[in-house]
């Protein structure tokens, strides 16, 4: 009998270093701009947030965005793709265990990992992580394969054992256990074969072949961020705020909500030869006319 709801949902306590951010960049709605995603440094852009209880202590699922102007200067819409962090390898052999026969693995080599991420591989770190593998045929016109994954359920060092078998379907190379070595043996779900086909084992990969290495700490995430001249305040200025138009010179003066002058603007009219009004102008300055400061010319009204 139940006693109460539990929660399943973790807010994500990720490091930026186990993130990959992206960028693409597009001047308007109506126009795809430049197809290609861009790479940022993930350090750089994302920060995390601490606890405000405890200090040096992570706020889980809650981080914030640092972004360069150098790089988001233009008008325009800008999407941030933040995803985990994908590290490419390649299998080196896909074997079983020598006192386990029955335990498939897929064998990675740490001299082949970057160096960044071999902290990654130490005894059981890759648990949860998840392998999705790029395709063998060299003609294949996408090169990963979609929808397949594994996922890792235990990593431990290991070296390569030799053994003489009399069958020669075997594989006379397997695996054990060894804390020195640079070999790294994964077992992945699912890799035993389902009772009612145990000969259907399940593709776990070949040697050669290329993967990609993924956390799961968290779901990628898309955020886009709309660049524009003016903000709502801006807005709202032009709208609610004070305004003045002297009446010698024509200047029209637009003030912000501290009764800072914002904007200015010369009135006048075009007139033709018979001196008929055609066009009235507003042509905003740029020499900005201190003398029309909002207190100064309402004081004593």
């Amino acid at each position: 009998m139940s006693t109460g709801n539990y929660g399943i949902i973790r807010p994500a306590d990720v490091s930026p270093n186990d993130m990959d951010v992206y960028y693409h960049f597009t001047p308007s709605r109506d126009q795809i701009g430049n197809v290609n995603l861009i790479k940022l440094d993930s350090n750089s852009i994302v920060k995390k947030i601490d606890n405000p209880t405890n200090t040096n202590q992570i706020f889980g699922g809650l981080y914030t965005l640092q972004l360069p102007t150098t790089t988001f200067n233009q008008k325009g819409i800008y999407t941030i793709v933040i995803k985990p962090k994908e590290i490419r390898t390649t299998i080196l052999d896909c074997g079983v265990l020598s006192s386990f026969s029955n335990i498939r693995g897929v064998i990675f080599d740490s001299g082949q990992i970057p160096s960044a991420d071999v902290t990654k591989f130490e005894n059981g770190a890759l648990v949860g992580y998840r392998i999705e593998y790029l395709t063998t045929d060299p003609n294949a016109p996408e090169k990963k394969i979609q929808n397949l994954f594994r996922v890792v359920t235990s990593n431990n060092k290991a070296e390569a054992v030799s053994q003489n078998l009399n069958n020669t379907t075997q594989k006379s190379l397997t695996y054990r256990f060894n804390d020195n070595s640079s070999l790294i043996f994964c077992t992945v779900t699912p890799s035993s074969a389902p009772s009612v086909r145990p000969n259907a084992l399940p593709y776990i990969g070949v040697p050669g072949q290329e993967v990609i290495i993924t956390n799961t700490f968290f779901n990628p995430v898309a955020i886009e961020i709309d660049m524009v001249e003016y903000d709502t305040e801006s807005i709202a200025i032009g709208l609610f705020g004070n305004q003045t138009k002297s009446i010698d010179d024509g200047i029209y003066t637009v003030y912000n909500f501290q009764n800072q002058i914002y904007k200015q603007y010369n009135l006048f009219e075009i007139k033709d030869q018979f001196d008929k009004p055609l066009f009235e102008v507003r042509e905003e300055r740029s020499n900005i006319d201190f003398g029309k400061d909002f207190n100064t010319i309402t004081t004593g009204l």
